[in-house]
């Protein structure tokens, strides 16, 4: 899927949807300081060119130019730093899911990357920074239904 082309509003409009995905249309209007026709344009416009899929306001990574899809599972150090280690993963934004988990895994993730190029640099710049012991990596070849 080509990459659109986005401006800062239309990323703070995904943010607060992201955030809230029930949130009114006027509230975020308000906080951006445009009018609620113009927030309702921009949907009409990001769900018209595959940006947002379905009433959950659910972002679609490809459309943006992430096109790899990748579950880490992670092996802490230390498992009483857990809260610091998801502390740190929220600041990775192309951590989209994260999972406290049993069996293998300390912590599971589902991460989005450009290219699997973009992934190697997540995996070496950001998640072997945290207190980690090691990772596992799979990638994803195609999401073949989500529920």
């Amino acid at each position: 899927m080509n990459r659109q082309q986005l401006d800062k509003i239309d990323i703070q409009i995904l943010r607060k949807l992201g955030e809230d995905g029930r949130k009114p249309y006027l509230e975020i209007a308000r906080e951006l300081g445009v009018s609620g026709a113009a927030i309702h344009q921009r949907l009409q416009r990001l769900t018209a060119k595959g940006v947002v899929n379905g009433t959950e306001c659910q972002i679609n990574p490809a459309s943006l130019g992430y096109e790899t899809c990748a579950y880490i599972g992670i092996f802490l150090n230390d498992p009483t730093k857990f809260t610091k280690v998801i502390e740190d993963l929220k600041k990775i934004p192309e951590v989209v899911e994260c999972h406290f988990t049993t069996g293998h895994y300390d912590i599971f993730t589902k991460v989005v990357a450009r290219n699997n190029d973009h992934l190697l640099e997540i995996i070496q710049d950001k998640f072997q920074r945290l207190d980690t012991s090691r990772t596992e990596t799979l990638i994803s070849f195609k999401e073949v239904f989500k529920r």
